[in-house]
């Protein structure tokens, strides 16, 4: 089975701006930004060959406030610019208790059956809480980038930036593997 890499898109894929705390999805294409400079990054897990798959919560399909043809038009955009295979999305409120809206590991295991993946030897990137506990759920390995949204719940790592976290997972991968006598 293959190994993959869960990326939260808000935050690490594409910027995001605060307010009052919180971050804040963009809703348009006007107010989405890529994160070009997480390609090459991105590139070299590729090439070591890793699936890349962008997971995402945007409640705002389902309470009204963000169009589908946005969302997608931000997906597209997304899957030009950066070396991604696939990109899942909840598109459920808090509400609705989906098993796809994270912290709940329901996007991890739908990739996972999706592009055969190891879940146990799978990793997720992100800033937030909410994907290290879908993690842990789903038996990934959760790398956090330092931020104001790390909380308190279970993590594997909390590193300074993009490029540590890269290393850290090239690192993780090469101390797992069985080299046959």
């Amino acid at each position: 089975m293959k190994q993959g890499i869960f990326i939260e898109r808000d935050g690490i894929l594409n910027r995001v701006r605060v307010e009052r705390t919180h971050q804040v999805s963009p809703l348009t294409m006007e107010e989405f930004h890529v994160n070009e400079a997480i390609a090459p990054l991105l590139t070299k897990l590729k090439g070591a060959g890793f699936r890349l798959i962008a997971t995402t919560n945007q409640p705002g399909l389902s309470r009204g406030y963000q169009s589908r043809r946005e969302l997608d038009r931000m997906d597209e955009l997304l899957r030009r610019t950066l070396p991604l295979d696939d990109i899942l999305v909840c598109p459920h409120d808090e509400t609705d208790r989906c098993p796809c809206r994270k912290p709940k590991p329901g996007l991890l295991v739908e990739a996972g059956f999706k592009w055969h993946l190891d879940l146990d030897r799978s990793f997720v990137i992100s800033d937030k809480w909410q994907d290290a506990e879908a993690a842990r759920a789903a038996g990934c390995t959760s790398l956090l980038l330092q931020s104001p949204w790390v909380g308190d719940v279970h993590h594997d790592f909390v590193l300074p930036d993009l490029a540590a976290i890269v290393d850290k997972i090239l690192r993780l991968r090469a101390g797992n593997r069985v080299v046959a006598a």
